[in-house]
C-alpha cells in the first residue's frame, strides 16, 4: 500500500476522545485522505462533502467545497463556478488511486448543501452543490450508496473510511455564526481566487 502521505493535507488533526480514535477535522476549501483507521469529521452548512473510499481496502477520503456564484454561466458544465467544485473532487480521488484505491473499488457517502445562507447570494448554492456532487459522481461512474443533501439544517458529519461508516448530526440550533460566517468568508474567497491548476487522474 502506498499511503503516508495523508497527514498534509488537514490543517487539525487530534485524538477523539468520544471515539476512541485518531481524528482529522476538514474545513471548508480541504480534504483529508487516508489508510489508517480513524475519522474524517467536518460540519457543513451550504457546502458540500463527499466521502469516497475503496470498499475493499479502506482507504478514504473526505472534502468540504463549495460552488462559487457563476451569475449567469451556473448552469454551464464549463462554466467556472463549476470548475471549482470538479477540481475539490478531481484531487480527491485522485490522491486516493496514488495511495493505492482502484476505480472500480470507490464508493460514495454525500452530504451538505443546506439551505443556511439565505439572503446571502440569489440563488440556492446548497441546492447547486448538492445537484453538482450528484451529477459529477454520475458522469464519474462512482455509485451513491448513501445522502443526506439539502433540508436547512447544518450537519455536523463524522466519516470512518476504514468500514465507510458515517455519522451524520443535524444542528438544530447553531451557538454562534461561526459556521455561517466561514462559508460566507469561502464564499467570497472564491469569487476572487482562481481555480487551482488542472489535475491529472489515473
Amino acid at each position: 500500500m502506498k499511503c503516508g502521505l495523508e497527514e498534509q493535507f488537514a490543517t487539525n488533526v487530534y485524538y477523539d476522545r468520544t471515539f476512541d480514535c485518531d481524528a482529522a477535522k476538514i474545513l471548508p476549501g480541504e480534504y483529508y485522505f487516508t489508510c489508517k483507521d480513524m475519522l474524517i469529521v467536518t460540519v457543513l452548512g451550504s457546502c458540500v462533502s463527499a466521502c469516497i473510499r475503496d470498499r475493499v481496502t479502506g482507504i478514504g477520503g473526505m472534502n468540504h467545497f463549495m460552488l462559487p456564484d457563476g451569475g449567469g454561466d451556473a448552469d454551464s458544465p464549463i462554466s467556472a463556478s463549476m470548475r471549482y467544485g470538479t477540481y475539490a473532487m478531481e484531487i480527491l480521488i485522485n490522491d486516493l488511486l496514488k495511495a493505492g484505491a482502484r476505480r472500480e473499488n470507490l464508493e460514495a457517502k454525500v452530504f451538505g448543501g443546506g439551505n443556511v445562507l439565505r439572503g446571502f447570494i440569489a440563488i440556492n448554492v446548497g441546492q447547486r452543490n448538492a445537484q453538482f456532487v450528484r451529477d459529477y459522481l454520475r458522469a464519474e461512474s462512482i455509485r451513491i450508496t448513501a445522502e443526506d443533501l439539502n433540508d436547512i439544517h447544518p450537519r455536523k458529519v463524522y466519516f470512518f473510511p476504514r468500514t465507510g461508516k458515517v455519522l451524520v448530526k443535524k444542528l438544530k440550533q447553531l451557538n454562534n455564526n461561526t459556521l455561517v460566517n466561514r462559508e460566507q468568508d469561502y464564499a467570497n474567497r472564491l469569487q476572487t481566487t482562481p481555480v487551482a491548476g488542472a489535475v491529472e487522474l489515473f
